[in-house]
């Protein structure tokens, strides 16, 4: 039987992000994407073969935790937003495996080093405050040879949409969308945090319909190297 989830150890005075009304509607379109834009299917591919234990970074209301496979052994979920984080314990408490909710921030992981064997990172890097910091957090906490399983939006499109992107970067969407950028690059990112990038794919959401400056998506796996350079 999966065991209860806690809300964290500890009395936390201060709520890491604080975005209420993003929250809300948030945790509604997400609900309607499922099966509207197939994030069913896509959490079930990027969570697919894992096993052991795994920290998942930005849960949310707690969507993968329906998806995650029998062979994982604990799922600490991470979400610094309060009212996502109130949901995602529901959703743990349904969950056919161990889910743990716990607060937190990307940037400052409160666990232990090296004590994962995958890490989940699911439309999370894009509203992170420091993508290279959270980055190093996630390299410290799994073990060598750790798997991260990614499904991230950014950077893409031709030179007009490209534009785009940076421009509402610079305005109006980070402040309406929860601290959300539509212009990172998450490859990169994990290149640069040194992370070897295994099979990934690009793909749009949705795959059939308008193509927005949130469509540009990416699927895959990276490994933490087994000797560090």
């Amino acid at each position: 039987m999966p065991q209860r989830p806690a809300t964290g150890s500890g009395k936390v005075s201060r709520d890491p992000v604080h975005h209420p009304l993003f929250a809300r509607y948030y945790a509604r379109i997400s609900v309607a994407a499922e099966s509207r834009m197939g994030m069913g299917a896509v959490r079930d591919r990027m969570l697919s073969g894992l096993s052991g234990r795994v920290i998942e970074i930005g849960a949310g209301n707690g969507l993968n935790f329906a998806h995650y496979p029998s062979a994982v052994s604990e799922v600490v979920a991470i979400e610094p937003e309060r009212l996502l984080r109130q949901l995602a314990v529901e959703s743990a408490l349904r969950a056919e495996v161990p889910v743990d909710v716990v607060p937190g921030a990307a940037e400052a992981l409160p666990v232990k080093s090296e004590a994962f064997d995958a890490v989940v990172l699911s439309l999370v890097l894009c509203s992170v405050r420091d993508v290279s910091r959270a980055l190093g957090e996630v390299r410290r906490v799994l073990r060598p040879g750790g798997a991260v399983r990614f499904f991230e939006h950014g950077r893409g499109g031709g030179r007009v949409m490209r534009f785009t992107q940076r421009a509402l970067d610079s305005t109006v969407w980070p402040r309406l969308n929860g601290g959300c950028h539509v212009a990172r690059d998450p490859i990169a990112g994990l290149r640069a945090a040194g992370f070897e990038l295994g099979p990934y794919r690009r793909v749009l959401m949705p795959e059939n319909g308008p193509t927005l400056p949130t469509s540009y998506c990416v699927l895959g796996t990276a490994w933490r190297p087994t000797v560090d350079s």
